[in-house]
C-alpha cells in the first residue's frame, strides 16, 4: 500500500524562520515552496527536495503538551488501509483541510502520529 514518503513535519519555536531559511535553502539547497493557504497561516516554512521529491515541513511548536511531528506517507487505497488499522485497534482520524488530498491520521503502538494520504486527482 505504501507508494512514498511525501514529507516530514518537525517543529521549531515561533520567531525562527529566518534561520531555518538559511539552514535549509541556503546550507542545504533545498528550494523554499508554499504550502496550502489553508496550513500556511499558522506559519512555519516549507521546503522540497530535487524535482518536488519530498518535502520537509517546519512547523511552529503549539505551547503545552503534545507533537504535531509525523512523517507522511502517500499510499494506495486509503480506506482500505484505514479499515485495516481500524481493525487492528489503530486510531483513524480523517482530516478534509489539505486540498487534492485524502488524508487521516493515526498512531503507532508507540504512540508516533503518522499521517496517510493519497491524491484526490
Amino acid at each position: 500500500m505504501l507508494v512514498t514518503l511525501d514529507d516530514v513535519r518537525l517543529t521549531a519555536p515561533a520567531g525562527c524562520g529566518p534561520m531555518l531559511r538559511t539552514f535549509y535553502a541556503d546550507l542545504l539547497g533545498m528550494p523554499e515552496v508554499t504550502g496550502p493557504p489553508v496550513l500556511a497561516i499558522r506559519g512555519g516554512c516549507w521546503f522540497t527536495g530535487e524535482h518536488g521529491s519530498a518535502q520537509l515541513h517546519l512547523g511552529i511548536a503549539a505551547p503545552g503538551p503534545g507533537t504535531r511531528t509525523h512523517p507522511e506517507l502517500c499510499v494506495r487505497d486509503i480506506d482500505a488501509l484505514a479499515d485495516r488499522l481500524r481493525s487492528h485497534g489503530a486510531p483513524v482520524v480523517w482530516d478534509n483541510q489539505h486540498p487534492g488530498q485524502r488524508r487521516f491520521y493515526s498512531l503507532d503502538p508507540a504512540g508516533n502520529r503518522l499521517e496517510f494520504l493519497t491524491p484526490t486527482d
